[in-house]
């Protein structure tokens, strides 16, 4: 069976516009005694046409495979191979962050043996009411497809529908298919039509015209329409269509996390970051907004700033999106469909209806977008004497640094948002973002499955110390496959941005820097720990620098461009400055009871606010 899928998955393609590539074109996987008689042996002797690879961490490599199809737009994934056990649940938190994100990732973990002629082995759940339950049915919230392979001939039935939700746009995400073991090895008479070439259509669905013509009627109602862009305008590649249809009629459009780079070239109607993380363009005109587009979002909590972003007491919505489930939020009009076959169908029937913008709307525009570069150039990038470069000031260093075809990842604490507000992603200078799960340990492991897309410019990642010591192995993958990436590594000696959010809704600093113990306290607010990351790198096999300016990290930055190998740069930063404030409440409750005065205060503020903020739409 093992032999099987191995033959199996080497001839899929995927289809989309004319345009075919392999699905899944590698498969990355860690060896154990439930998949190395098996799937392992499968590799060896007929993988010619799935390569494998070898990660250092299970969760890291379900994150390359995350990052392949992020920047693929959804049209490959790698398969991830794990042995029973840790081996596979180690898979879970890269299962959880592709669920989350809506990416296509294939995981074979090995599971018990099926025929239990052993009794129970090594690594095996043993469920005291329920025989047949395993540590990987874990997976099967987290997958849109979830099957266990219990006999050789039921791979018949489940490696075709795996494919299909692979490339489903509105089914897309994680597929599990546990494979038992000792099944694994068992023999089976294939046909062999099976193993023929086969192209998977990721088809555009078309809009309903009954939907349009309500979204024209609702756009020539409106007075000031803005547009949030999410992940599935990427996806779809709809950003020329986007940016045509924005500027024809003079709607402005912000950016989710995932829909970074929506906008293409530079526009006068691009507001930045939507949200709690976003400019404060993008914040007070959608505070001002009496109708959202949502296209390809699922308007999480941080994009919509729990429901406090608009404020506009006739605001309305409509909902451009491949499955109903997110077209529907927040009471929108509908239009189930392919955000570029929506978009292009919404410009002509918009135009023939006349929809005009009201001019004195392209002036409030221009005003929030002047507020916020003057803000940025006066309060933010200049050097402040006695203190240490700011994140902004990096990512604006990182920035200048980039050319066309280069592309920025990042995924938890502040640096997503610093480069959802700041990053400027016109000109094919690529950001991706992953933000649905803010999953520490991410960016490095994603990093390398973008590298595997993409063979010239650079792959930076940009971290804290914090996301670095999560996951930092898989800079050895990358240094062994010749996958070259460039981190840059912000060192602010903890979690501070977390420490910002608990000083805001607490009050009190507590636990979240790197600190030794104190021993009167008893607490972790000694002196800072002192680790050299930039040594670390290099016990790895990489280039390090340490940059303490930002003319020392341009020429850090220029330097590793020319380095072949996978390349650190630790920049040492301001502990507590931050880009500016978008202006976007967000919903994180202090303690309804505590014994401490600061506390209290903070908990009176957050009733106020979420009384006078948060709103429910239907």
């Amino acid at each position: 069976m093992a032999q099987a899928i191995v033959r199996f998955l080497g001839a899929q393609h995927s289809e989309r516009d004319g345009r075919t590539q392999r699905l899944v074109p590698a498969i990355f996987g860690i060896y154990g005694h439930g998949n190395v008689a098996g799937l392992g042996q499968a590799l060896e002797s007929g993988g010619a046409d799935l390569p494998y690879h070898q990660p250092c961490n299970e969760q890291g490599m379900v994150h390359m495979a995350s990052g392949l199809a992020k920047a693929t737009y959804r049209k490959q994934t790698l398969a991830c191979a794990a042995s029973i056990g840790p081996g596979s649940t180690n898979m879970l938190t890269g299962a959880a962050t592709a669920a989350l994100n809506r990416l296509p990732v294939l995981l074979l973990p090995a599971d018990y043996y099926a025929t239990r002629h052993q009794g129970p082995v090594l690594q095996q759940l043993e469920h005291p009411v329920s025989a047949d339950v395993s540590v990987n049915d874990a997976f099967r919230p987290l997958s849109r497809f979830f099957d266990r392979l219990s006999r050789p001939e039921q791979a018949l039935t489940a490696l075709p529908e795996a494919m299909r939700v692979l490339t489903d746009p509105a089914e897309t995400g994680v597929v599990t298919l546990a494979l038992p073991q000792d099944v694994q090895s068992h023999a089976y008479d294939y046909p062999l039509s099976l193993f023929e070439r086969r192209e998977w259509r990721i088809e555009r669905r078309l809009p309903h015209p009954q939907r349009i013509d309500e979204a024209v009627a609702m756009l020539k109602a409106a007075r000031r329409p803005m547009i949030i862009a999410g992940g599935g305008v990427l996806y779809s590649e709809a950003w020329a269509e986007l940016q045509a249809f924005a500027e024809t009629f003079g709607i402005p459009v912000s950016e989710t996390s995932a829909g970074k780079g929506a906008m293409c070239m530079p526009s006068p109607l691009a507001l930045g970051g939507q949200g709690v993380t976003g400019t404060s363009t993008a914040g007070s005109i959608c505070a001002e907004s009496d109708l959202v587009l949502a296209i390809g979002t699922r308007l999480t909590d941080f994009t919509t700033g729990s429901q406090s972003c608009f404020n506009h007491p006739d605001v309305r919505f409509i909902g451009i999106n491949v499955t109903g489930h997110d077209a529907f939020k927040n009471g929108a009009l509908p239009v189930l469909a392919d955000a570029r076959e929506a978009i292009t169908a919404l410009h002509k029937a918009a135009a023939a209806a006349g929809v005009v913008v009201d001019p004195e709307y392209a002036a409030r525009i221009d005003q929030a977008r002047a507020a916020w570069a003057d803000r940025l150039e006066k309060d933010v990038y200049p050097e402040v004497p006695g203190e240490l470069m700011n994140q902004s000031q990096l990512v604006r260093a990182v920035n200048e640094a980039a050319r066309p075809g280069d592309a920025i990842i990042a995924a938890a604490g502040s640096p997503p948002g610093d480069l959802l507000s700041l990053w400027d992603a016109t000109d094919n200078r690529q950001c991706h973002l992953e933000f649905g799960n803010s999953c520490m340990g991410y960016e490095i492991p994603a990093a390398v499955g973008v590298r595997m897309n993409q063979p010239e410019g650079e792959v930076y990642v940009y971290l804290g110390d914090g996301g670095y010591l999560m996951n930092p192995t898989e800079l050895v993958t990358s240094i062994q496959e010749g996958l070259k990436i460039t981190i840059v590594l912000s060192e602010n000696h903890g979690f501070q941005v977390i420490r910002r959010l608990q000083m805001g809704r607490g009050g009190r600093s507590f636990g979240n820097e790197f600190r030794h113990r104190d021993a009167a306290s008893n607490r972790l607010e000694g002196a800072y720990l002192e680790i050299d990351f930039a040594k670390n790198a290099e016990a790895f096999g990489a280039r390090a620098w340490r940059a303490d300016t930002p003319a020392a990290l341009a020429k850090a930055l220029d330097e590793a461009r020319d380095e072949p190998r996978s390349c650190v740069i630790v920049v040492e930063t301001e502990k507590q400055k931050w880009t500016p404030d978008a202006g976007v409440w967000w919903d994180v409750a202090p303690a309804e009871v505590s014994d401490d005065e600061v506390t209290r205060g903070m908990r009176d503020e957050y009733v106020r606010d979420r009384k006078r903020l948060q709103r429910f739409y239907y």
